[in-house]
């Protein structure tokens, strides 16, 4: 037989409950019996009537309520269903300084992460509390069940942060690609401006040619005009010096 995954919590010896692949419920334990127990052949002493009920009673209360807190494991070999429950028996102060024996060592065997986010340790430290919570149980089932509600809401918290990790993650890559995009955009947005830039500079640095070339030629233009103006203008004085003379000299023999 091949039993299941090791546990830190701990089970009975496990039962064949039927060659076929129907399943027995889990909670006919009180009906368990055990394939190495022997029959007492010799009279056996009725237990004391006012103790028995009452102690069978508590017992069975009590092995219902550890199925329920923590379901029988069952797996098939050979088409046969076995079935392993957890223990019912009360433990004492050395089983729990065993249990923190075990725990230490499959942290250390399993090379769990002492800090951060590991999924080993959080099993092991899972296994560990279920454990406790069956101990508890054994002594005081309403203790127990108090524990399993703590449980529950541990877990479901850490589900909830496990959601809220991933879709943060999620948010995070698909900010990350959007980003990417964006700056793919950007950067051709700005290979653009830059072309754009340097054709406007280009049509700046002719359009400033031509105003030069312009100026330059109205300068020589001006200069030119500024030459012939003058030379007319002397021209217009010396004809005007000379008709002078002429017109002096024509009256002055007449006086």
């Amino acid at each position: 037989m091949i039993p299941p995954a090791d546990s830190l919590v701990k089970y009975d010896n496990p039962l064949l409950v039927s060659k076929n692949t129907e399943k027995k419920s889990p909670k006919a334990r009180p009906l368990k019996v055990s394939p190495q127990q022997q029959v007492v052949t010799g009279p056996v002493p009725p237990p004391p009537k006012p103790k028995t009920p009452t102690s069978d009673a508590t017992k069975q209360q009590t092995e219902e309520i550890l199925n329920s807190i923590l379901p029988p494991r069952e797996w098939m070999e050979n088409n046969q269903l076995w079935v392993q429950q957890v223990a019912s028996t009360p433990c004492t102060r050395m089983d729990v300084v065993h249990l923190q024996e075990q725990l230490d060592m499959k942290l250390q065997q399993r090379q769990a992460r002492e800090t951060g986010i590991c999924p080993v340790r959080r099993e092991l430290y899972t296994q560990c509390f279920d454990e406790l919570i069956r101990q508890v149980t054994i002594n005081c089932s309403e203790r127990g069940l108090l524990l399993l509600r703590v449980r529950d809401e541990i877990r479901m918290t850490i589900a909830a942060y496990q959601t809220l990790y991933e879709s943060s993650v999620a948010f995070g890559m698909r900010k990350a690609l959007q980003a990417e995009q964006g700056k793919a955009d950007t950067e051709k947005k700005i290979a653009g401006l830059e072309m754009e830039k340097r054709d406007l500079e280009r049509q700046v640095n002719e359009q400033k040619a031509k105003c030069e070339a312009i100026e330059k030629r109205e300068a020589e233009r001006r200069q030119v005009e500024e030459k012939k103006h003058t030379e007319e203008l002397q021209f217009l004085k010396r004809t005007n010096q000379q008709l002078k003379t002429q017109l002096e000299g024509i009256i002055a023999p007449k006086k």
